[in-house]
């Protein structure tokens, strides 16, 4: 099942839970979905690689307006964007622990031939599409850092 169907069904029952916050957060991923598939020279079908780059995008903005928000003592805003970021991550890839992405980025270093700081760039483009949506980039960025650095 692809993520729109997913996401239409999972409207379709918060709809029936009468749930207004759930709702609001699903219509919202569905309105990114929608944008991509009728983007100016869009075939009209998104590739599932496109639709976690929306998702994780959508869930990095949330995050990013959650931490704004609980810094200017806004609570209530920050709960709800809090709540949007906890429905879109159900339909995000799992998330990788850092010690699975220290052990992925010891392979592409090794694959790539890397020999220290100087190679970052080799390895930060390899990794960003092996662990696209899978790892946070700060995290992926510093653990290639301390790695090349021989940490």
């Amino acid at each position: 099942m692809s993520l729109k169907q997913q996401i239409d069904n999972d409207i379709k029952k918060a709809m029936l839970a009468k749930n207004k916050e759930e709702l609001e957060a699903l219509r919202s991923i569905k309105s990114l979905i929608l944008l991509a598939e009728t983007e100016k020279g869009g075939s009209g079908d998104i590739s599932s690689d496109t639709e976690n780059k929306l998702l994780v995008k959508a869930a990095k903005q949330r995050k990013e307006s959650a931490d704004i928000f609980t810094q200017q003592g806004r609570n209530d805003l920050a709960d709800k964007e809090n709540f949007q970021l906890d429905i879109i991550s159900r339909y995000l890839p799992k998330q990788l622990s850092t010690e699975e992405v220290e052990a992925a980025l010891k392979n592409i270093i090794a694959e790539v031939g890397a020999k220290g700081p100087q190679d970052m760039g080799k390895v930060m483009g390899t990794a960003t599409k092996k662990l696209a949506g899978q790892a946070d980039g700060k995290i992926v960025s510093e653990l290639v850092k301390k790695l090349l650095a021989g940490g």
